[in-house]
């Protein structure tokens, strides 16, 4: 068994109102994959930022190669081998991909940069991992895959020996995702270390060769993925047990029709047409590319349509913008929440009310009391983990950001939500939060939209799927009907 080439001992951090960090230990091993599992807010990504010098811990060791350190800084990190894959890129989309591995670190001749020296290495560094990448590409051309695989390259280059990929596959095809764990496993054979982390379950087991889970800041176990179970893990992710994955919900479902979409086109989506009932969930499923994030912008007035109708509640509607298909009742909460979602910087308070101050406020003047209400109200049902509603909510998890982004579109009281992948990034025990939150919903008399990349997920949620394949609607399931291979097979496109 091969020495721990990184140990955290006893590291602990506290933010304002939060212990972040309580004397959390953690090694890894050369040419080990070491998971690092725990719901939004267990404070993995704080552990990982105190390996980087984006947090400067308030107490413990950082030992490197077995070399100690009380705190690490970008340039010392980068020194010592140890990068970090981010689940939102670092990459800058008008440089090419060569450039893009040498950022920062760029080869020169004089004062000028030797684009022609950089390709050729970048090729080499390709080559060597296995990435079929034309070094002269632009990053912007390129899909988040191969955006992800030159990350790897660029840490490569930069002699990495601990390799930190947080939610590397989140936004990745299922090919791409393939080719993500070749990569990595390739990486292990290679000697790197590896701490990967991941909600995903499957991927979990298959990578990794240890797991340490955390839970509110400490860390609850370390062991040998070969002798844990995906029951036992997310017990000790959140706590307790889950009985089921999917919560049971009342049939719901009204005879009138709520939306009925006739024969639309627009925004890469060609002649889809479908009705939804009041009281149901609708699941659209399909491929990345497929058209499901683009009929929704359709429906809510972010595009418009080229031709087709739209008739909301029996009328035809002609949403021009978001703000009008907000007052007539519908909300989308979307895929993107750091780009679309949320305003990063501002706090909880000001995203939770941002769709709905129109109807909290008299004039320029917003009834502070009512706003209060909303937030606090949210923040509970939601169960978001935060000291203050102050918080910035660029400070917050992934999973409370998400939070936030469906805090935001349920303060307008919709009577149809949106959802584009309300799960994406999420953990397993949350998961199961917003999944009852959904039936919840559906019981207040709301109707729900729901895309999601899971197939699993939208069969243990919807009542009808319909799935969609190069902008088309290829078909439709019942619940009865539900099954992964034909939803593959309509998600496949026309033969």
């Amino acid at each position: 068994m091969s020495e721990a080439i990184l140990e955290l001992k006893n590291i602990t951090k506290r933010f304002p109102g939060v212990v972040a960090l309580n004397e959390v230990s953690l090694d890894v091993r050369a040419g080990e994959i070491h998971a690092l599992c725990g719901e939004n807010g267990a404070g993995k990504s704080t552990l990982i930022k105190t390996c980087t010098g984006a947090v400067i811990p308030d107490m413990g060791e950082i030992v490197v190669e077995g070399r100690s350190y009380t705190s690490m800084t970008p340039q010392l990190a980068d020194k010592c081998g140890i990068a970090v894959i981010y689940q939102e890129l670092n990459s800058v989309g008008d440089l090419c991909a060569a450039e893009n591995v040498f950022l920062g670190n760029e080869i020169r001749k004089g004062i000028v940069v030797d684009k022609k020296v950089m390709a050729e290495k970048a090729a080499k560094v390709f080559e060597s991992l296995n990435i079929k990448i034309d070094p002269y590409e632009m990053v912007k051309d390129l899909t988040v895959g191969y955006r992800q695989m030159i990350e790897i390259a660029k840490a490569m280059v930069h002699n990495a020996k601990i390799l930190i990929m947080d939610e590397p596959s989140a936004p990745l095809t299922n090919n791409e995702t393939e080719t993500l764990f070749t990569l990595v496993e390739d990486l292990r054979k290679k000697g790197v270390g590896i701490v990967y982390i991941s909600h995903r379950m499957p991927e979990i087991f298959r990578l990794s060769d240890r797991i340490t889970v955390m839970r509110d800041g400490q860390k609850i176990q370390t062991m040998d993925a070969g002798n844990t179970n995906n029951d036992e893990l997310i017990k000790l992710m959140v706590g307790r047990e889950l009985t089921s994955t999917f919560p049971e919900r009342k049939n719901m479902i009204e005879d009138n029709i709520l939306l009925d979409v006739q024969n639309i086109t627009g925004n890469g989506v060609k002649d889809i047409s479908f009705q939804l009932k009041k009281g149901e969930i609708l699941g659209l499923a399909g491929l990345v590319g497929a058209g499901r994030t683009e009929l929704a912008e359709l429906i809510f007035g972010v595009k418009k349509a080229e031709s087709g109708k739209i008739i909301w509640k029996g009328q035809e509607v002609h949403f021009n913008c978001p703000k009008q298909a907000i007052r007539a009742g519908i909300i989308l909460c979307p895929e993107d929440r750091k780009q679309q979602g949320v305003c990063l910087p501002l706090s909880i308070w000001d995203n939770a009310i941002m769709a709905s101050l129109e109807g909290i406020s008299k004039g320029p003047v917003v009834n502070h009391k009512k706003a209060e209400e909303i937030c606090q109200h949210y923040k509970e049902k939601l169960q978001i983990k935060t000291p203050s509603l102050d918080q910035a909510v660029k400070n917050l998890s992934g999973g409370n950001q998400q939070k936030v982004v469906l805090a935001k579109g349920l303060a307008t009281s919709p009577e149809l939500v949106i959802f584009d992948e309300p799960t994406r990034g999420i953990d397993v025990g949350a998961k199961y939060e917003i999944y009852k939150l959904l039936n919840a919903l559906i019981e207040e008399g709301k109707t729900i939209i729901m895309i999601s990349s899971e197939m699993e997920e939208l069969m243990g949620m919807a009542d009808r799927i319909i799935v969609l394949a190069e902008g088309e609607h290829q078909g439709e399931l019942n619940r009865e009907e539900f099954s992964q291979e034909q939803i593959m097979q309509y998600a496949s496109g026309p033969n």
